[in-house]
């Protein structure tokens, strides 16, 4: 007697979209670049934090700091101001522009060098812990900066990635334990003589140095890029294989692509959740779209034009 074909439900599919999922970020080039860009900026800020550490102390010697202390000490507030602070504001040597007029000008250019961990950067730095907790670390890329798609799952799943990194907070009020924000806000700070406004405080450096503190925030901006292309890359992949899976009717359709691709898949994950495809979904077909090496052809992408009409005209 042959053995009934297991029959795919909307719950099922979502299922099996999750590994393809997880099997094409995990083999992306794109996810390796993105863990490297991770590892060149953990290195560049040791780096730049001994770097920062010299030039401000060049700046603002020990002794003065800690002579404002013994003066708050002695006469409180009116001794003066220090400020524990992990951003800095650096200038290059001046130089000489023109003004709209065509007038000289001299012109200082400035970089904001920060050690603090902003909410786009933990997403991206944190992705895959963000990932483990069964979050969304994506939520925010997938709109690109088009703040019209924000729905009420956007600002929920922000709330909760935002406890998660320390952004917003949470039951741990008494900071018995360090949120990963803290983590960050701790791990460097310098004594600064001022005001808490890191604008109010210009450190003076050499071309060179200048070059490098601007060096280390291209690297920080490029965790971040890399995030965005790690999405990208993997979304357009997904949203193929979307298309694909709806019109598949039977799991071992979905085996069968899996196989092509190596994506390990049984039908265990299908108990962990709760017409035949079209020639384009065929898991040959689907399975050379899904594959880095291959572009569209102009045939296929308007026969997956046709397969969107066909099924919004059956739903």
């Amino acid at each position: 007697m042959p053995e009934k074909r297991l029959t795919l439900n909307s719950e099922k599919r979502k299922s099996i979209a999750d590994v393809f999922q997880n099997h094409f970020e995990q083999t992306s080039p794109k996810y390796e670049l993105h863990k490297k860009s991770i590892a060149d900026y953990n290195e560049a800020r040791t780096k730049m934090k001994v770097l920062a550490e010299t030039v401000v102390r060049h700046h603002q010697p020990q002794e003065d700091v800690d002579t404002i202390k013994s003066m708050i000490a002695k006469y409180n507030r009116s001794g003066g101001e220090l400020y524990n602070d992990n951003c800095f504001y650096f200038t290059a040597p001046p130089k000489m522009s023109t003004d709209y007029e065509g007038n000289p000008k001299e012109v200082v250019d400035e970089e904001h060098v920060k050690f603090s961990l902003g909410e786009e950067l933990a997403r991206s730095y944190y992705r895959d812990e963000i990932k483990a907790k069964g979050l969304n670390p994506d939520f925010h890329v997938a709109i690109n900066n088009n703040y019209d798609k924000r729905s009420p799952s956007y600002y929920s799943m922000e709330s909760q990635v935002n406890k998660f990194t320390g952004h917003e907070n949470s039951s741990n009020n008494n900071k018995t334990e360090l949120s990963l924000r803290d983590e960050w806000e701790k791990d460097f700070e310098l004594t600064t003589i001022g005001s808490s406004y890191c604008h109010s405080r210009m450190f003076a450096v050499d071309q060179e140095t200048f070059e490098t503190f601007k060096m280390f925030n291209s690297l920080r901006e490029k965790v971040i890029l890399c995030h965005q292309e790690l999405y990208s890359h993997v979304n357009g992949k997904m949203q193929k294989l979307t298309l694909g899976l709806k019109s598949y009717r039977y799991f071992d359709q979905a085996k069968s692509l899996a196989d092509k691709l190596g994506v390990a898949l049984n039908e265990g994950i299908l108990n962990e959740s709760s017409s035949m495809a079209l020639s384009v979904y065929s898991p040959t077909n689907l399975a050379d779209l899904l594959t880095d090496k291959v572009e569209q052809t102009r045939e296929e992408k308007i026969a997956i034009a046709r397969s969107i009409m066909q099924q919004a005209t059956v739903n």
